[in-house]
């Protein structure tokens, strides 16, 4: 799975830090890093973290192949 994260969108409410902290990272207070490959294992944590974002920051999939275009 890839996931790109838009990160003008974002408002550093670090949800996704906190369902998938092997994947999103906060550096400094406002600043996200983050894996655009995610490994199998942290997939569903992924999808939550989504899922949970406030803004919807968060593209997975098919969504970061289309967004591309």
């Amino acid at each position: 799975m890839r996931t790109v994260v838009d990160l003008t969108r974002c408002q550093g409410y670090a949800q996704c830090v906190f369902l998938a902290p092997d994947v999103f990272e906060l550096h400094g207070e406002e600043g996200l890093l983050y894996a655009t490959a995610v490994p199998d294992d942290q997939e569903e944590r992924v999808r939550q973290a989504a899922a949970a974002c406030p803004v919807q920051a968060i593209l997975l999939g098919e969504e970061v192949t289309s967004g591309a275009r």
